[in-house]
């Protein structure tokens, strides 16, 4: 089957710039609160669920992928995220966002998601790097695309409106480039690429999930996935924040602040993926402790805007080129027949983080009279942990490598 794969990465990146409308909910939580005359708390609740539930979503899109389904599963997984949004904007009440845009919307975004990273990532073999960042960008610039969308819609038709207006664009936005999207074959090659010996025998390497959950290995990805995402979620989640009260920002300021980490986080996504192809995903790892724990350093030292902007965007490409990595990591050490289910569980070690990342930096700020230094000192300590794995894994990989071509010999 010959397939033109570039058209279908630009598709599947698209496709993710919709699902990634999720991290814009902070636009619709205000105006929301006012029409349902709910706490904050209670509105966001609807996001927590949606990224709470997360593994779910990613390991049944994964399967479907596995077994060829890509195009169904962005489909299934489309209309449910379409519908979602659309659903959102008709609630009357705080409990139904939790199902329309926590739950449908949440396992919608899983299954498309999943699906246009597995794909990609079987469609690249000789760019992993390279094509994992890309679509990986779609889904981390989804804020940056659709955040300005959602404000003039919320001014000019009302935030519910603009939610039922949203789903219409993205089922329809999806649904079309999803036609687009064809499943990588079983494997693909792309014409005059051969793999190196070497690649050849990670190919070889197919494990299933209930196999590489028994694997010490597994447990060091899972961890530095965590790890790299923590300290990204921490600042994430607290970026505007941070920048009024720690560095005197105005909050329409302090907003232009999040959409410049929310570019540098999509760039992030696309320069390590590709830079991993050429050195290596470890030694990539390792630069991306260590620039996080500087980046830590600046934020908890300076007192000025230059030093927030210079730590913002470090913090940005790094937690991008965390989400722009892994998906390569987890095809060339499980191998890929078994790819989107393996990918979704190691999945979970970014929802741990996206859950206890913002929760362990608003802990340590409320104690602190809103001041997130120490909040800082705790992400430099766990990306200086992070880096410790790191060479605790070149050491595993190393050995794996040597008791295979030993075996190969003999």
């Amino acid at each position: 089957m010959k397939i033109n794969r570039w058209v279908i990465l630009i598709a599947s990146t698209i496709i993710n710039l919709c699902v990634g409308a999720v991290y814009a909910f902070s636009i619709f939580a205000l105006p929301l609160t006012n029409v349902f005359n709910a706490s904050m708390g209670e509105i966001m609740m609807a996001f927590t669920i949606n990224a709470a539930i997360s593994p779910i979503p990613m390991i049944l899109g994964g399967k479907l992928v596995d077994r060829g389904g890509a195009k169904i599963a962005i489909f299934i997984g489309g209309s449910m995220f379409g519908v979602g949004f659309i659903l959102s904007g008709l609630a009357t009440a705080p409990w139904m966002l939790y199902i329309t845009y926590g739950l449908i919307a949440g396992i919608g975004q899983g299954i498309v998601y999943s699906s246009t990273i597995g794909n990609t990532v079987k469609l690249f073999p000789d760019k992993r790097g390279l094509g994992a960042g890309i679509v990986t960008a779609g889904y981390g610039g989804g804020t940056i695309v659709i955040a300005p969308i959602a404000n003039a819609l919320i001014a000019s038709i009302g935030v519910n409106q603009a939610l039922v207006t949203l789903g219409i664009a993205f089922l329809v936005i999806i649904l079309g480039c999803g036609i687009l999207v064809k499943p990588s074959p079983v494997g693909y090659a792309p014409h005059g690429w051969n793999p190196p010996v070497t690649l050849k025998n990670k190919e070889a390497i197919n494990i299933p999930w209930h196999e590489m959950i028994k694997k010490p290995l597994f447990y060091l990805v899972a961890s530095m996935f965590l790890i790299g995402a923590l300290s990204g979620m921490m600042v994430t989640a607290n970026a505007s924040v941070i920048g009024q009260t720690m560095f005197g920002l105005t909050a329409a300021t302090a907003a232009l602040y999040v959409s410049l980490y929310s570019f540098s986080n999509c760039i992030g996504r696309v320069f390590w993926g590709a830079v991993s192809d050429r050195i290596g995903r470890t030694y990539c790892l390792m630069v991306i402790y260590l620039v996080i724990a500087l980046m830590m350093l600046v934020l908890a030292f300076s007192n000025s805007v230059l030093g927030f902007a210079v730590a913002i965007i470090g913090i940005g490409l790094c937690f991008g080129g965390t989400m722009g990595i892994f998906p390569s990591i987890v095809g060339e050490k499980f191998g890929m027949k078994y790819y989107g289910v393996n990918y979704g569980v190691v999945f979970i070690g970014y929802s741990g983080a996206a859950f206890f990342g913002p929760r362990i930096a608003n802990s340590v700020a409320a104690v602190n009279n809103g001041n997130f230094t120490n909040a800082f000192y705790i992400a430099l300590f766990i990306s200086l942990v992070g880096l410790l794995i790191t060479f605790i894994y070149r050491t595993m990989e190393n050995k794996l490598q040597k008791t295979n071509e030993i075996t190969q010999t003999v």
